[in-house]
């Protein structure tokens, strides 16, 4: 039987949070990590988590975290554009959707050069 909290506790991560091994992601250690950035996820957050992981499956990492921003905000933006994408996600749609979702950020997913989004 597995142990969920000894798999978590020996989950490789990046120094941004993001998972190394793909294989180790289930929907308890979003909710889990979620629960640690101070979110609780809805069937909002889920639907964008399940696309991030379809869109990662058929087409890979992506050059740019702006394909994926403006992806999700055609998406998900309901005609509000990025607003109602980083209600749900405060830490950033891609980089924290992304984080969430067991997924490597795209490139430029952050910049801390910029400001922070919390």
């Amino acid at each position: 039987m597995l142990d969920v909290t000894k798999a978590l506790a020996e989950a490789q991560h990046d120094p941004e949070g993001n998972m190394y091994e793909l294989g180790q992601w289930s929907p308890l250690v979003a909710q889990r990590q979620a629960a640690a950035e101070g979110l609780y996820l809805s069937d909002a957050h889920w639907e964008i988590i399940i696309y991030l992981r379809e869109r990662y499956r058929k087409h890979g990492n992506a050059h740019h975290a702006r394909e994926v921003l403006k992806e999700l905000e055609d998406k998900f933006g309901e005609g509000k554009g990025r607003r109602p994408l980083y209600g749900l996600f405060p830490g950033g749609p891609v980089s924290q959707g992304c984080r969430l979702a067991g997924l490597p950020a795209p490139p430029y997913a952050s910049d801390p050069s910029f400001g922070s989004v919390q």
